[in-house]
């Protein structure tokens, strides 16, 4: 992906998340969707979350959480609609996103405190 089309999709993604803000932010961030996404946030235990993607490009990812009882497995479509998940957090969780074969462009992230 050239460099241009990566920050383009970049500032769609970002664009497309601010307008889903849901609370008070306390983490973020974009990657390319063939390196995905994989963070174990520091979320406070018994406190709930707001999980907002976007993804914008070609394709699709897998959204999954460990351990699972932490959200639900998502599908993200790159077609810039943000996914939301509300997350409730127990213990230390991790989340993954990976791109399905063949799938290009950014995924955008943002976490919520609600």
């Amino acid at each position: 992906m050239a460099g241009s089309s990566e920050k383009k999709f970049t500032e769609q993604a970002q664009a497309a998340l601010a307008t889903a803000q849901s609370g008070k932010m306390v983490e973020a961030g974009a990657e390319r969707v063939a390196d995905g996404i994989h963070t174990e946030p520091s979320l406070s235990e018994g406190k709930t979350y707001r999980l907002n993607l976007v993804c914008v490009g070609s394709g699709s990812a897998q959204l999954t959480f460990t351990p699972a009882s932490t959200g639900t497995e998502t599908k993200v479509p790159c077609d810039q609609s943000v996914v939301q998940q509300r997350i409730t957090v127990h213990k230390p969780i991790r989340i993954d996103v990976d791109g399905a074969k063949g799938s290009t462009g950014v995924i955008a992230w943002r976490i919520d405190a609600l």
